[in-house]
């Protein structure tokens, strides 16, 4: 069934008005990460790509996470656009509040021609993190539990991800 677009109101973006192959481009934005009661990122050098379908996937500096939050995981996978990608598990806080979400971040160590600009950045699946925040407004994860979107007040669906939006 074909899903129903939701009209974007002022300030607002449609999912559905996102091209595919998906778009990558720079963003002026403040993103946080908190994990174990530890801001485990903090940064302005915001890069997103976005696909028909999908909120945006957040991309963000490797060298912004503190030191020991970023860890190779077990498993790959590949983006028919963006290519082969790592996993990745996130760590943050120490003592009996920290906390490792395995597998809970990704990245491309060399991506395909088009998408240079995800080199040495890293995605984060915001449903295993304590708080992901864009501009100090806390993210809500995309359905679903493959895609790694970000949904903010700004973005508008339906979104790719719950059951029955496979063939989307």
């Amino acid at each position: 069934m074909k899903p129903r677009r939701i009209e974007p109101g002022a300030g607002q973006e449609s999912v559905w008005d996102y091209p595919r192959p998906p778009r990558i481009e720079r963003v002026d934005a403040r993103v946080s990460i908190d994990l174990g009661g530890q801001r485990v990122l903090d940064t302005r050098d915001v890069v997103r790509v976005l696909e028909t379908s999908h909120p945006p996937v957040y991309y963000l500096p490797i060298a912004d996470f503190t030191d020991g939050a970023l860890s190779r995981a077990a498993g790959s996978s590949f983006c028919e656009f963006k290519g082969a990608a790592r996993y990745l598990s996130v760590a943050g806080g120490e003592g009996p509040t920290r906390r490792v979400a395995d597998a809970a971040a990704w990245n491309y160590p060399h991506p395909s021609p088009g998408y240079e600009l995800l080199v040495d950045r890293v995605a984060v699946y915001a449903g295993p993190m304590d708080a992901c925040t864009i501009d100090g407004e806390r993210v809500t994860p995309q359905p679903g539990g493959f895609y790694g979107g970000w949904i903010t007040a700004a973005i508008v669906g339906p979104f790719k991800g719950d059951p029955g939006t496979l063939g989307w």
